[in-house]
């Protein structure tokens, strides 16, 4: 079991663990050359049905190990949400550097009609994005800004 990351010449390098119950499913992967995302797939035995408004905690199978200094973000797949109203619960959901734990989706359906997942299935998409950790400092007054305290539709939008 390796639990380790780092950057190399061609890019991130991300170590990936594969969980008993993933051993036929394919590793996350890029479906296109140009994809921000990766396809995670659905990792429960035979098929599993999504009512109207009904939500459930999906298994992938796969753990990961990221660099400090990144996030992984677990995002809906457009073709889900368009066609069947399927999206990740908290998108995007954070995946933080020091978890090691099984990467599991939070899906809803806010479809109309129930939709069923079946093992091997593409459920969501996984983003690598680095991350930053501010040091907070208290003032009593902030700079101004033409826009101020406006907001929530305060440009029109």
């Amino acid at each position: 079991m390796v639990l380790s990351a780092s950057s190399s010449d061609s890019g991130l390098v991300v170590a990936l663990k594969r969980l008993p119950h993933a051993q036929d499913l394919p590793e996350p992967h890029y479906a296109t050359e140009g994809s921000a995302g990766c396809d995670l797939t659905c990792a429960v035995h035979g098929e599993l049905t999504l009512q109207p408004m009904q939500r459930a905690v999906i298994p992938t199978g796969f753990c990961i190990a990221l660099p400090r200094g990144y996030e992984a973000q677990v995002r809906p797949r457009s073709g889900l949400a368009v066609k069947h109203g399927i999206t990740v619960l908290n998108a995007p959901g954070t995946i933080d550097s020091d978890y090691r734990g099984e990467i599991r989706v939070p899906l809803i359906n806010l479809g109309q009609e129930a939709w069923t997942m079946r093992r091997g299935d593409r459920i969501a998409q996984l983003v690598l994005a680095p991350v930053h950790q501010a040091q907070w400092q208290a003032e009593e007054t902030l700079g101004s800004t033409a826009r101020g305290e406006q907001g929530f539709g305060s440009t029109g939008h």
